[in-house]
């Protein structure tokens, strides 16, 4: 006997639960299919919206500065005189004196050369005309001292009431002299008198002028009664440089005549070329 034979089916798939891992332990990943199509392209982000920025300050109000004003120019200089250029003496001649200082009060103790002399020394200088009081006399040469003193006492009361103001040291200019004395005229330089007209004087006082023009100047500082001594230097200097003089011979007193034996008593001695 055949036996029939019976297809039997096949048990369905069990689908199995994978099983939880055990405790304590991380779980498996298990990777995943790959993906049967490709992803799609992520389109590029779009620019989000930027933070918004703050203002900038505004910077603080100018202030307006005041206008200064412009600098006032100066005003064109004056143009000045031209001063003339001073005038030289001839060739030969010596340098006038320097003029005395203008302060509008006469120096009694002013001399004709304008500056002190030098003993060792003899000066060429030029002497400038001055107002003098003058009052001519004579003595003995041993009465010479006293009578020149005397004179100038005379000179000087006549400028004191005639209101006239002594611009210099007084000067005896001598006119002749011989073995027994001498003449001379005794001058006391004052100020001009106001209006140019002369006062009326005493007995034989003038006015008049001092000498003017070139002149050597010998300072003699010793006592009066040797002045001869002087007078020999003079003579000697002379006759060295071949110079003639004029006769006159003019005595400036830079000591008052007080005392004869006074060793500081100054005299200028000046002669005058022809």
């Amino acid at each position: 006997m055949a036996v029939a034979q019976t297809r039997v089916a096949p048990p369905p798939a069990v689908e199995t639960t994978p099983l939880a891992p055990p405790p304590g332990t991380s779980p498996v990943q298990m990777p995943s299919a790959p993906a049967q199509t490709p992803p799609a392209p992520v389109p590029d982000a779009q620019p989000g919206p930027q933070p918004v920025q703050p203002a900038p300050s505004l910077p603080n109000p100018v202030v307006p500065q005041p206008v200064q004003p412009a600098p006032t120019l100066p005003g064109p200089a004056e143009p000045q005189p031209m001063q003339p250029p001073p005038t030289l003496p001839p060739s030969g001649q010596p340098a006038p004196p320097p003029a005395q200082q203008q302060t509008g009060v006469p120096d009694p103790n002013a001399t004709l050369a304008g500056k002190r002399g030098d003993a060792s020394d003899i000066d060429e200088v030029v002497l400038v005309a001055k107002p003098v009081l003058l009052l001519s006399g004579q003595a003995t040469w041993d009465q010479g001292f006293q009578k020149l003193s005397e004179t100038f006492n005379v000179l000087r009361a006549e400028a004191q009431k005639a209101g006239l103001t002594v611009a210099g040291r007084p000067l005896s200019l001598f006119v002749e002299t011989t073995d027994d004395g001498f003449r001379f005229d005794a001058m006391l330089p004052v100020a001009a008198p106001a209006g140019g007209q002369a006062p009326a004087f005493g007995p034989g006082v003038r006015l008049s002028a001092s000498p003017t023009g070139r002149a050597l100047r010998f300072l003699h500082v010793a006592p009066y009664d040797d002045i001869d001594s002087t007078y020999e230097t003079i003579t000697a200097y002379l006759e060295a440089k071949s110079i003639t003089v004029k006769d006159a011979f003019l005595e400036e007193y830079v000591s008052d005549l007080k005392d004869p034996g006074d060793p500081n008593l100054e005299i200028n001695v000046y002669v005058q070329p022809k």
